[in-house]
């Protein structure tokens, strides 16, 4: 979603696809966004600077309702899941920064007591938002919102109280709740706005994604809240992680899936063996991580399709990212222009290695050795980087042009201001479990993980 190289450059592909750019309103990525990112780095870049944000992955608590399987944060935070950032640090983190970009995780957000205060703070400063969710509060956050617009414009509200109880989105007794006034957010709910996404976290279809989180009836939930929030006109992204028994088609056939259902894009981005992630695994599961996450060569071919994926489907990012990963070409780790903020402080070196917590993105910067850890020219400057694909530590590279080859430029302008791939004509055949109206059951992993 960012193309910069030099303003000159950029102005000559700005003039020479005008073509592609009045396609905006189909576009991949929208116009406005990608121009405040492109913005961003073109500002840094004229000034000099080398290291800087393009993303700021913001966990205010790392308290969660799952234990997924491939997730080491319970385990490594397991003395602070109570703790959570002040909303005044969470909007100083932003501040700090000064990301367009925020990725709000943790953790699972939508337990964050100040989330729609969160919310509201960033849009204020006009921040890009993504809350990255499981999505088992995701309708309980958006009933908070048809209770503030049945208040506001009970009219119009009513007949898309009536579409989602048809559709079974809404139980008949939110509905009236709702209608009555009982049901009434204490603050100020989340509603659908041009900087903002839902980002639902999805590893495969049903039976799959719900091995993964431990629990069934997730998918189903995922999906019922996906419905929903395009009916109510939000946008909607998905996140997706691939490991080593991942099916490619059955990854294919989930994003065939999610278009029909209006799904605005989707991140991709493969397992990787982090330290906590394989103590959990070993010590909570007893499974062996060689046998769940992707070495560096099991994930190019798992993902030898990424480049013609990123043609089929509308995926976020930069098509050197999915060279990347089909094996296609090197690129250096950025980590630096991804900083994690926590409860604990500013996450070095990265997302998923500790060494440490900084009290503010400066020492982050200055305090570590960034050419110690990392990979470069295909070798790892750190033992624990070997197998390390990720979306946060080399995606921005791509996007920043840090190893670039001829003809990227017009790769990325063709990428993001072409028009969004379309759903296949095919209608995918899934047979989806409805939604519990309850917590789902946990199950148990199989012993074949």
């Amino acid at each position: 979603m960012c193309f910069l190289i030099s303003m000159e450059r950029l102005a000559i592909a700005f003039i020479g696809n005008l073509p592609l750019i009045f396609n905006f309103i189909s576009m991949r990525f929208p116009l406005p966004l990608t121009l405040q990112i492109a913005g961003h780095i073109l500002g840094n870049q004229i000034r000099g600077r080398k290291k800087f944000a393009t993303v700021l992955q913001l966990e205010p608590l790392h308290t969660c309702n799952l234990t997924c399987t491939g997730c080491g944060r319970i385990r490594e935070y397991s003395t602070s899941l109570k703790d959570v950032m002040p909303l005044g640090d969470c909007l100083a983190a932003s501040d700090e920064c000064g990301a367009p970009m925020v990725s709000i995780c943790g953790g699972e957000p939508l337990l964050y007591p100040h989330i729609e205060q969160l919310v509201a703070g960033l849009h204020q400063r006009k921040r890009i938002v993504y809350v990255c969710t499981n999505g088992m509060f995701m309708r309980k956050k958006m009933r908070d919102y048809l209770a503030v617009q049945f208040q506001q414009n009970p009219s119009r509200t009513a007949w898309i109280l009536e579409e989602l109880v048809a559709e079974e989105l809404l139980t008949p007794s939110d509905a009236e709740k709702i209608r009555s006034g009982t049901l009434t957010p204490k603050h100020p709910a989340i509603a659908p706005h041009p900087r903002f996404y839902w980002n639902v976290h999805l590893d495969g279809l049903e039976t799959t994604h719900d091995i993964i989180v431990e629990r069934k009836g997730v998918f189903a939930e995922c999906i019922a809240a996906i419905r929903m929030a395009k009916i109510l006109g939000f946008q909607v992204a998905t996140n997706t992680t691939i490991y080593r028994e991942t099916d490619p088609a059955e990854i294919e056939h989930l994003f065939e899936m999610l278009s029909h259902l209006g799904v605005d894009g989707h991140t991709l981005s493969p397992g990787y063996e982090y330290d906590a992630a394989k103590r959990d695994m070993a010590d909570r599961l007893g499974i062996d991580p060689a046998k769940f996450f992707l070495t560096r060569k099991a994930t190019v071919e798992k993902l030898k399709n990424a480049v013609a994926w990123g043609k089929r489907y509308p995926i976020f990012g930069t098509p050197a990212f999915l060279e990347f990963l089909a094996g296609q070409r090197e690129l250096p780790c950025s980590a630096w222009a991804i900083p994690t903020r926590n409860v604990a402080g500013w996450k070095g070196p990265c997302y998923f290695m500790t060494d440490g917590h900084h009290a503010t993105y400066r020492d982050l910067l200055e305090k570590t050795d960034w050419s110690g850890v990392g990979v470069s020219d295909g070798k790892a400057n750190d033992p624990r980087c070997e197998n390390c694909m990720t979306h946060c530590g080399f995606e921005p590279s791509a996007a920043l042009g840090l190893a670039p080859q001829p003809g990227d430029l017009w790769k990325i302008i063709r990428f993001n201001f072409g028009p969004k791939p379309n759903p296949s004509k095919a209608k995918p055949r899934v047979t989806l479990s409805k939604p519990p109206h309850d917590e789902p059951a946990r199950i148990e992993q199989p012993a074949s993980l």
